[in-house]
């Protein structure tokens, strides 16, 4: 089954009682037992719901991938994920990633005995370096948040293989639709189903995405146990946004073109950055890992001021200034003070993260429309 087909029907049967095409919301928080542990499969809205269920099995099957679990928040769903290892345990991350996953890693789980170490991972050779007894687990945004940079996951996922250390990868700034990290050998997919996948900017999500039923296993029980689970309203929402998750990335790979393509051009820009075009750094591995380079993108002015910045930020009519991304409107950020306030500058401004950087997430309005508002407000 392929993709666009998947995306409308993977785990979604008609309803055996009423026939209704759509999945119902099951809006309840227990099941009537015949009998002491005798139910059909559901007992506690925690622990399963037959929306959330639908929608799990939908996400597995948009990654190519066995078991899906779905969680409250992005954040939440890394939260389980790093609730599989132990004090002493170490973490190998890219320094390029969101501000909120390094505020988790470094505020919450460090407290707690885990070490992590933020690296460029640009070269998976760099990632094998970093190795040693205590790795248990890498973990890998491609691509990053905000800079876009590219990372190898198939390499990435050899150095992990060779030293039985976990691979997550973040695949949120790609959706499923445009890169599948499963395929390229990670063990782990997480989503901030808030973005691509919901689409309509109605809902707060978190995905997780694996093949192997021990470690699903494990996931599924720390989900149940610490409970960040989603409402079944929320589940039926995103069920209703991955139908149209193809055509929906389909136009935000088109538009991402002309509007970062006007933006190479414009006298006022500095740097632009985008993996589409061939002198972004591992462009070369994107083509190859990736089928379409998607609708983020960041640029700096050749003005590096905070007041710069801020200036066009204030100045736009289509574009909104928002924190979030992946809509099917167009939002623009700035990562300094907004999704990354919680990184130390000295850190940020390492990465590329300077004041005068805005984050675009392009949408699937008229793309004439959206760089006449880029036109304005840079000029």
């Amino acid at each position: 089954m392929k993709f666009a087909t998947k995306a409308i029907h993977a785990g979604q049967e008609p309803d055996p009682t009423t026939g209704a095409i759509m999945t119902p919301i099951y809006q309840t928080s227990t099941y009537v037992q015949s009998a002491p542990g005798k139910h059909k499969g559901y007992e506690y809205s925690r622990t399963h719901n037959p929306t959330r269920k639908a929608l799990e099995q939908n996400l597995a099957a948009l990654e190519d991938g066995k078991h899906g679990l779905c969680f409250s928040s992005g954040m939440a769903a890394e939260d389980c994920i790093i609730k599989l290892l132990s004090p002493g345990d170490e973490v190998i991350s890219t320094n390029d990633l969101y501000g909120g996953s390094y505020r988790l890693f470094t505020k919450i789980f460090a407290n707690y005995g885990i070490k992590f170490h933020f690296i460029p991972m640009a070269n998976a050779s760099d990632v094998a370096k970093l190795v040693n007894k205590n790795t248990k687990l890498i973990w890998v945004e491609t691509p990053t948040n905000p800079m876009l940079n590219i990372i190898d996951i198939k390499a990435v996922a050899e150095v992990a293989k060779k030293n039985n250390v976990l691979l997550g990868v973040d695949n949120t700034f790609a959706s499923p639709y445009l890169q599948n990290p499963l395929n390229l050998g990670a063990d782990i997919v997480v989503h901030s189903v808030t973005k691509y996948l919901g689409g309509h900017s109605d809902v707060v999500m978190g995905a997780i995405v694996c093949n192997d039923d021990k470690l699903a296993e494990r996931l599924a029980f720390i989900q149940n146990s610490c409970g960040g689970i989603p409402s079944p309203h929320d589940c039926f929402l995103v069920l209703r946004g991955t139908k149209t998750l193809h055509i929906r990335m389909d136009r935000h790979c088109e538009n991402g073109i002309k509007v970062a393509e006007y933006l190479k051009t414009h006298p006022k820009v500095n740097k632009i950055y985008w993996p589409g075009f061939p002198t972004h750094p591992n462009h070369d591995v994107a083509k190859k890992q990736m089928r379409g380079f998607g609708g983020m993108m960041s640029f700096t002015l050749k003005e590096d001021k905070l007041e710069a910045a801020h200036k066009v930020l204030s100045k736009f009519k289509i574009f909104s200034l928002a924190e979030s991304l992946g809509g099917v409107e167009s939002l623009c950020g700035h990562p300094a003070s907004m999704t990354h306030a919680s990184i130390p500058k000295e850190e940020r401004e390492k990465t590329g993260v300077v004041d005068s950087l805005i984050r675009l997430s392009v949408g699937i309005e008229d793309a004439d429309d959206l760089i006449a508002d880029l036109k304005q407000a840079l000029e």
